[in-house]
């Protein structure tokens, strides 16, 4: 695989990445209209509650979809046979689950945000993927075998860092459309969301060091040519 299809396959990974996170946070995010008693929630969501079972389909099979990906992600970074058509089966399963949350929520409160953001981040990664096989492009790219060790932990390692400043970002891009009575309610899962983009911003921060590690770092070999 030459160097473009390296930077190719790098995309593929870290579009997958931030598509099964956008799918994970808006299933969890939805779980709130869907599934909660709070009496703030109900009227928050008022115009949901005689549909709160879709929206409750809507929350499990989001959530599925978005661990699945998360499984063809460390399948895609490894490498995997048939892994590429196991990818667009998730995107297409996801793009049909964020196409009807977003129509959903457009036809019975007039606005859809932030599931309209995840529908077009579904559609928009499933594109690329497609285009993946593309006359030209499909012979330079090969998601079957697994890449160097550099490549592996360069992907690996943004995808951790972009998913991880997505997380940690959410109560800001997401609470314009989650904040009733003067509540960004976004704030309820602060915890957990912030231990967990806080380890993936680390993690991803610790793959690249030592990819810039093993690059300035010289080859045993040369480093004895040097004392000779």
């Amino acid at each position: 695989m030459d160097k473009t299809g390296k930077i190719l396959r790098i995309l593929g990974i870290i579009l997958l990445g931030f598509t099964a996170a956008m799918n994970l946070l808006g299933g969890i995010g939805t779980s709130c209209a869907a599934f909660s008693s709070n009496v703030g929630y109900r009227l928050a969501f008022k115009e949901l509650m005689d549909y709160r079972w879709l929206y409750q389909i809507l929350v499990v099979t989001t959530i599925l979809i978005g661990l699945a990906g998360i499984w063809g992600l460390i399948k895609l970074v490894r490498g995997s046979p048939n892994i590429y058509r196991d990818v667009l089966i998730i995107l297409v399963v996801g793009c049909i689950l964020a196409g009807v949350h977003y129509f959903a929520s457009m036809t019975l409160r007039g606005k859809a945000a932030p599931a309209n953001v995840k529908f077009y981040i579904n559609i928009f990664t499933l594109i690329v993927f497609l285009l993946f096989k593309a006359p030209g492009i499909r012979e330079k790219i090969n998601f079957s075998s697994p890449g160097g060790k550099n490549e592996i932990n360069t992907a690996a390692g943004i995808t951790a860092i972009t998913v991880g400043i997505l997380v940690l970002t959410v109560f800001h891009w997401a609470g314009p459309s989650h904040t009733y009575f003067q509540q960004n309610w976004t704030y309820v899962f602060y915890v957990p969301l912030v231990t967990v983009s806080t380890a993936l911003i680390l993690w991803g921060s610790v793959l690249i060091g030592k990819v810039i590690h093993g690059i300035l770092t010289p080859p045993p070999i040369l480093e004895r040519l040097k004392t000779v």
